[in-house]
């Protein structure tokens, strides 16, 4: 089975470095490293020459200088197949694999199904930067998302729980499920879509045990007020598309602050006023 890892960068190189390190000190090597950079030319210096090798496709950010997130993705996963790959495996460049993520991706793979491993979001690192050989004691896995043993396999998980931080799948389902959505572009929505369209087309999410990626911490915003525009923009996309809005956690925030009112004459979430342009 050619394996392929893909993922996005936009900065954050040093996050990249680490992950790029651990799969070079992991049990299963990827046979492909797909480097998707989003208006970052400097991704290809950072982590060229060394392993495992990186080969960087570019795409152009999209209007109003957004993020095309579901368009790398499938540009990442077009480069991949082409190269002959069997399973691909997308990782957040924030994202440290566990040295076993890739061999329990690759053992528990099969066609129909969407393979997701835990996610552990980590603590701010200390002055030297984190140690490979310490993440797995620095935090949990994420409470919100099933835990299964190392050896353990979750099937007919809850597509709503799918998130695109780590997870795999094969050529053969990708082509199923026909990909990322890229009406999508900037925050939010699109790995939601993502896992409808699995799920209406008969694919099953598998949570899988012995599959830990470890998320490097980085600063965050809870609500998420920059991306409000990309929340709203691409809610009503998947309004459309599976009728309901997704991000609701998010959207409730806004609403407390006066930022956001919902229109029930609609079905709408809308800016107000308080928000601004």
């Amino acid at each position: 089975m050619r394996l392929a890892v893909i993922t996005l960068v936009s900065g954050r190189h040093r996050h990249l470095l680490l992950q790029q390190d651990a799969l070079a000190a992991g049990t299963r090597q990827p046979d492909r490293y797909v480097a998707v950079t989003m208006a970052d030319s400097a991704a290809r210096d950072a982590i060229g020459g060394r392993r495992p090798l990186a080969q960087t496709v570019a795409v152009p950010l999209g209007a109003e200088g957004r993020l095309p997130l579901a368009a790398a993705r499938n540009a990442g996963a077009n480069r991949a197949l082409a190269d002959g790959a069997d399973l691909l495996v997308f990782l957040d460049v924030d994202c440290v694999p566990g040295e076993n993520l890739l061999a329990r991706y690759a053992a528990t793979a099969t066609d129909g199904a969407l393979l997701c491993g835990t996610v552990a979001y980590l603590p701010p690192p200390p002055p030297e930067g984190y140690r490979l050989a310490t993440l797995p004691t620095l935090a949990p896995p994420h409470p919100g998302r099933p835990n299964p043993e190392d050896t353990e396999i979750v099937r007919g998980g809850d597509h709503r729980l799918f998130w695109s931080l780590s997870f795999a799948l094969t050529a053969r389902t990708w082509h199923d499920v026909g990909g990322f959505c890229e009406e999508y572009a900037g925050y939010g929505g699109e790995d939601t879509d993502f896992a409808f369209t699995a799920a209406a087309r008969g694919v099953d999410l598998w949570w899988v045990g012995g599959a830990p990626a470890y998320h490097q911490h980085h600063p965050v915003s809870r609500p998420p007020v920059e991306h409000l525009d990309d929340i709203l923009r691409n809610g009503a996309v998947f309004k459309r598309r599976w009728g309901t809005w997704p991000m609701q956690g998010w959207l409730r925030e806004f609403e407390e602050r006066g930022l956001v009112a919902y229109e029930r004459r609609t079905g709408s979430w809308l800016k107000t006023p308080a928000a601004g342009r």
